[in-house]
């Protein structure tokens, strides 16, 4: 018990620590989508691929989008153009790192049948339903934060949760592409022996901190970009 309560603590103090610095780069300006992504893959290293604990990952980037961008526009007049394209950058930021999250994922998978190892029924079957709720965890997130605020910041999530309704995500999209390689490891499965101790889970966290520290290059491709 006293670990479960020591790990809460860490995991609360990881989550406020987030808020903080998403809301720093909105307020520092700069290339803002580069700085959220990066700081939403460390977190999702550190605090799990679970999908409560991306939930908390989302619900902190969010808060710090929102206290960046009313920061920015109490204390500086004029800021309203600057504070609706670092919200937006901000959003783009969180979305591309759930991306990678599924594009991880998609590598993992990959990579396993490339050296003929295969996950079991029931990894597979978690990690099916928990890309299936990914791109709710996003726009969820995004709602929520929207209904919570007012003035240009609600107005500017509520367009871009609009948006993202009509046209998709680079998460959703990039989740379409895993599912159907996934499907795959599920249909060959029972044809092979399974491999003891290779977990999805671990891999995915393993490729993604490849992604997050540089080694591996961004799974988002540029048309994803230019489709937002």
């Amino acid at each position: 018990m006293q670990n479960d309560n020591h790990d809460t603590a860490r995991t609360d103090k990881d989550v406020a620590q987030l808020t903080a610095e998403v809301r720093e780069a909105i307020e520092h300006g700069g290339d803002v989508e580069d700085a959220v992504r990066n700081l939403t893959l460390k977190a999702m290293h550190s605090n799990g691929l679970d999908i409560e604990s991306l939930k908390q990952i989302a619900t902190a980037v969010m808060e710090g989008i929102q206290a960046g961008a009313q920061q920015k526009i109490t204390h500086a007049e004029g800021q309203s153009q600057a504070a609706r394209s670092q919200i937006t950058q901000a959003v783009s930021g969180l979305d591309d790192a759930f991306a990678q999250l599924a594009g991880a994922s998609k590598l993992a998978l990959e990579e396993a049948a490339g050296k003929a190892k295969k996950f079991s029924d029931s990894d597979l079957a978690k990690a099916r339903e928990d890309l299936e709720d990914l791109e709710d965890v996003l726009l969820d997130t995004l709602k929520h934060t929207a209904s919570a605020t007012q003035g240009l910041i609600a107005e500017t999530l509520q367009d871009l949760l609009t948006h993202a309704q009509h046209n998709g995500t680079a998460v959703g999209r990039q989740i379409k592409d895993t599912l159907a390689i996934l499907a795959h490891q599920v249909a060959s499965t029972g044809r092979a022996r399974l491999e003891a101790g290779i977990k999805l889970t671990q891999i995915t966290a393993d490729l993604l901190y490849k992604i997050s520290t540089g080694v591996l290059s961004s799974m988002t491709s540029q048309s994803d970009r230019d489709k937002k």
